[in-house]
Parts: structure tokens; sequence; C-alpha cells
């Protein structure tokens, strides 16, 4: 079952550019193969199914990675789903056979073919790939209407087997890397009520969901942010009590409790590599470093690199960053209330039962900040071409400088650093944030030429003393990234 079945009835939200890239490939003069990937429950299939309206469509799925699955079991489940797609049965005792069959009833007009969840599907038979390699250049690339989607969760699984692996080198058309949602496209998850819902209350729910499709799909605008919060975190048998372990025994299996402890000790802030091992107490070895970069395929994790301000290029110091919101709110919140949500005995009391979860917001926000920086250019007026480098920047302490860290920063061609303050506040902001920028200002090492120009990225308001200073070039209220555009002077 792929992860959007049962969905059918929600609206297609989003995905504009996505689909004109699908859209495209139906305009070429020859077959195309192509890769879709991203975090689980990003919608893959989902937009593969709306690509597919048009057309005859034929998705298959590999089964999860459970105790005693093999090839043998996997090709079963194929020939089945073929069975009931309408096609007729094929035994399952070898992929060529089965990719032959499949090609009989695709070698005319315009098709789509989409192999989910494809690591499952393959991941047991060394053979697997090979035959679908040579049933692609024998028979399904005859079909010049023809599109076949190789899609998956497991990213670092399809860029070294797939993109990497010289079978399939010029055959790929297209690699889609799905990423969240950006912020203004979260907003109509809150249709038609999106005017009226205060962008705080918004907050509250993205800064657990991110730009997730599956997730925000569960949002129930009728009811508060609160009650959204209890019943998909908090009530027994919600999505996202659950949605934890699946995502690590689907994705990582057998190793699911290696990569558990990475996001663990990721879910407080960024940290370097040394820093993870020795909370790891493991030495920097080879698996450590797989483990952290299929964390970073996969969607769940970033790696930010600081870099040279004098010549814009990218340095060796990186760190990083749980950059996936659920999975930080559900080691910090939902894990330790585990007892009490099967037993019923949670209330929907944020700030009785969840004492610690104002003290991560700051880091939730900084995430959302992140996924959304193309938003955050066009509030400044910064165009693509302009930018150099962005990202968290960080500055190591050494005897020649001293240590600096700033939630967002953006290197323009012009010479301008646009140091971006990201705060979260229960309460308007106070003239302490001036305070805050200006000691970072001074600790940053950076070249005579050039300019600074801090802005200021919060929640809840600021108080008027903030604004009377005029020390921020630009202030950014929440709201203004879920609209997607900044409504006359903001500062």
């Amino acid at each position: 079952m792929n992860e959007d079945e049962g969905m059918a009835m929600a609206p297609f939200i989003g995905r504009e550019v996505e689909m004109e890239r699908l859209t495209a490939l139906l305009s070429k003069r020859s077959a195309s193969l192509i890769v879709v990937r991203g975090r689980r429950r990003i919608g893959k299939s989902r937009l593969l199914a709306e690509f597919g309206k048009e057309m005859k469509s034929f998705f298959f799925s590999g089964m999860p990675p459970v105790p005693k699955m093999n090839a043998q079991l996997q090709r079963e489940e194929f020939a089945n789903q073929m069975q009931r797609t309408g096609l007729p049965g094929v035994k399952p005792d070898d992929w060529g056979n089965l990719f032959w069959a499949l090609s009989k009833h695709t070698e005319k007009g315009k098709m789509l073919v989409v192999l989910d969840e494809i690591s499952w599907m393959g991941g047991k038979d060394p053979t697997f790939l090979g035959k679908l390699k040579t049933a692609w250049d024998m028979h399904f690339s005859k079909n010049s209407q023809l599109v076949i989607a190789l899609c998956g969760s497991i990213s670092s699984w399809i860029e070294e087997n797939i993109l990497s692996s010289t079978g399939f080198v010029g055959r790929i058309t297209l690699d889609l890397v799905l990423e969240e949602l950006p912020l203004p496209v979260c907003n109509a998850f809150w249709h038609p009520k999106e005017k009226r819902i205060a962008a705080f209350e918004k907050f509250k729910l993205l800064s657990i969901t991110g730009g997730v499709p599956r997730y925000l799909e569960e949002i129930a605008p009728e009811l508060s942010a609160e009650k959204n919060i209890q019943n998909l975190c908090f009530t027994r048998g919600g999505l996202l009590v659950r949605e934890f372990d699946e995502i690590f025994s689907d994705l990582f299996s057998r190793r699911s409790g290696s990569y558990k402890e990475i996001v663990t000790i990721l879910a407080d802030g960024s940290k370097e590599l040394p820093e993870i091992c020795k909370e790891l107490k493991k030495s920097r070895g080879g698996l450590r470093n797989k483990y952290l970069e299929d964390l970073v395929k996969a969607g769940f994790v970033q790696r930010d690199f600081a870099w040279h301000l004098e010549n814009g290029k990218e340095g060796k110091l990186s760190r990083y960053r749980l950059s996936d919101n659920y999975l930080r709110f559900y080691l910090k919140c939902i894990s330790r209330n585990l007892s009490k949500i099967e037993k019923g005995d949670f209330s929907n009391s944020l700030s009785t039962h969840l004492p610690g979860w104002e003290s991560i917001m700051d880091l939730q926000f900084e995430n959302l900040v992140v996924h959304n920086r193309k938003t955050i250019w066009r509030l400044l007026g910064i165009v693509s071409d302009e930018v150099v480098m962005d990202g968290p920047f960080f500055q190591k302490l050494t005897k020649r400088q001293s240590g600096c860290q700033v939630d967002y920063m953006i290197q323009t061609r012009f010479q301008n650093l646009y140091l971006c303050e990201v705060k979260f506040s229960k309460h308007r902001i106070d003239k302490k944030v001036i305070d805050e920028m200006e000691e970072k200002r001074m600790r940053l090492k950076m070249p005579r030429q050039f300019s600074i120009r801090p802005v200021l990225i919060h929640v809840n308001g600021v108080e008027d003393s903030v604004v009377d200073e005029r020390y921020f070039d630009k202030v950014i209220d929440f709201s203004q990234l879920l609209d997607g555009f900044s409504p006359g002077n903001s500062s």
C-alpha cells in the first residue's frame, strides 16, 4: 500500500512547479524514466496520482521490510498487484518475466507506471535493477509516450543504486526531489477559514507538522490548534503518536535504533560530528557518517556548512541539524508522555503537560524559516541571482576571532550580509533583541567593505520601542511568511 491510499477525497494542494516539470515530459518524443524521492509522507505518490489522472496509470508498491520478508514475497506481491490492476497473472519466479508482461500492456498510448517504494520492492533481489534496466532498454522505452516513475522514501538507496549506477547512466530523464510545502501553500490547509484564524494559532500546528502534506491534511480548521494537537499527538491511535516508530522501522529496519540515537542527540540543537560521536560514545567511523548522510538524504537532518565571507565559498566546518519539526516535537514532547497517552490520561492543557514546549519553539521556528528561505528573499527584495550563500551561520571561537552564531544569514554579491534573528516568544519582543543582535554583529569577523543589514523575524509581535529604534532594516511577521508577500512597510 502506498502512503497516499485512502486519501482520494483530500484536495490536492500545491506542487505547481513539480507538476509543470512532470507535464513537460509529455511533450517529449521519447519515453521517460524518472525518479521521485523525498521524506515519508511528503506526497510523492499523491503527486504522481494527480499527474496520472489524464492517462492510463499503473501503480505498484513494494512491501515494508517486515521480518522474514524476501525477494520471492516481493515478486508474489507484485504479481498480485498486477492481477488486481486488471493485468493477467504471471508466474512470480523472475523479475524479467514480470516486467516483460507489464510491458505488453504499456506498448502504446500515453501511460504512467509507478514503482513505489522501489527499495523495498527490489532491495532483497540482486538481479532486480539489472532486469529493470534490461526491460527498459528492450521493451518499455519503445513507447515514446510512456513515463515510468521510480519512487521511494529511502533516497540513499535510490542514489546509490540508481542515480549513481552505471547501468542507469543516461537513462534517467528527471530526478524530482520533493521538499516540504512552502508556508503560503500550507496556509491553504485552513481553507475556507484561513482568513479569520490568527497566524500564531497556525504557527502552533506548523511548528509540529512543518510543511509535510500528509500531516497538514489531518488539520480540522474548525477546531483550535490545541484540540488539533491533542487529537494528532496526545490521543491513543493519533497519527503523530505512532508515526515516529513507523518512520524508523519502515525506512531503517533493523538499524533503526542507531538512527533514533542520532536524532535524539540532535533534538537539543545542531552539533558537529565530533560532538555527536562523543555523545554516542563512538569513534568517528564511516558507519556513523553513513547513518548521518542517510538521515540527510531521507529529509530529516540537514548538514549546514560555514562559509568564507571573503569569497563566498563553503568551508570545512559543518554542523548537523534536526531539520524535521515533527521528529523534534515527538522526542521532546510526545515520547515522554506515551504512558499517559496510552492510558488516555493526557489532557489538552499544553502548558500543564508540556512545560518544555516553549523552549523548543525557537528551534522549530528556525526550521520553518530556513525551509522557506525563498519567501524570506522575496520579502527582503532579494532575487535568487544575488544570493552568494545563505543558511544558519556559525563562526568558531579561535585566538583570532570570537565565537558567533546567526540563526539565518544571507550573503549577496553586492557585499550585503543580512543577519536574521529568528525569535519566538509568547509575548511581544522587547528591546533586548537589539542588544542580542548587536553582540552578534560585533563578534562577526567580516571584510571591511561589507554592509550589515539586521533582520528580525518573529511570531507574536514586537513592542513599539523596537520599531522606534529603527535598528532593524526589516521586521518580518510570521503572518507575512504565510501570505508570501510584504504588505507595505513592515519595519
